[in-house]
């Protein structure tokens, strides 16, 4: 008699800043039925509540292992995001703001091959979005295919024939059907922090762009908005 055999594991990395995108991205992969692996980083982000919020997410959606890597990305500069001596947009500007992180999802997504071809992951999920988002050329969708096609010429495992697909579920989506999608998996959004400038409590501004989208998005999927504000008048 012939032993049935056991289904394959399908594995994925997820990158999990604590936001909503990569926080419903987590939540897509582990409903696809992967055994996911959630992967953080401390860059030297102003908001580093959003480290705690990773936590708490993975925490909540029962990742097999979540790490978070230290990376001193704030050392090189030119973003509003690690260099406090720059102010972060209140306003809708022009062009690529000053939010923007030099190569961050470059290096985030080269982190996240690198434990893909540990780990033995199938795929690798990053919550870009291209749709309503402050307009960084690293959430769109041409950068990732041409990262997907430099890490399947630059990994063992890919030579081997395990080629690593680049997942990314929200990338053509509203934020309000990416709030309604997590929704509906059950994610809980006040786990979450959004703000480019959230307190240490992981309270939001509501003035950014970050904090804008978020909040229209609530409004547009007719959601109740959970997201603490630092100002009672800023809900």
């Amino acid at each position: 008699m012939i032993t049935p055999t056991a289904e394959p594991v399908k594995r994925a990395v997820v990158l999990l800043s604590g936001g909503v995108d990569s926080s419903t991205c987590l939540a897509i992969a582990r409903d696809q039925g992967y055994h996911c692996l959630a992967l953080s980083f401390d860059y030297g982000q102003r908001a580093v509540s959003e480290l705690a919020a990773a936590r708490r997410v993975a925490e909540a959606l029962k990742v097999r292992e979540h790490r978070v890597i230290r990376l001193d990305i704030g050392a090189l500069g030119g973003s509003a995001l690690t260099d406090s001596s720059l102010a972060v947009p209140e306003e809708e500007t022009s062009g690529i703001p000053i939010t923007y992180v030099p190569a961050r999802n470059t290096i985030f997504l080269s982190y996240g091959l690198a434990l893909a071809e540990v780990a033995e992951a199938q795929a690798l999920f990053i919550g870009v979005n291209a749709l309503d988002y402050s307009g960084y050329p690293d959430c769109r969708p041409e950068f990732i295919r041409a990262f997907e096609a430099m890490a399947n010429l630059a990994t063992r495992a890919a030579v081997e024939g395990r080629a690593l697909a680049i997942e990314t579920p929200l990338i053509a989506l509203r934020k309000a059907e990416i709030l309604t999608i997590g929704t509906a998996l059950g994610l809980d959004y006040g786990l979450t922090v959004s703000c480019y400038q959230a307190d240490e409590q992981g309270r939001a501004c509501g003035r950014c762009d970050s904090c804008r989208f978020r909040r229209k998005g609530f409004i547009d999927a007719g959601l109740d908005d959970p997201t603490r504000y630092q100002e009672q008048g800023s809900a």
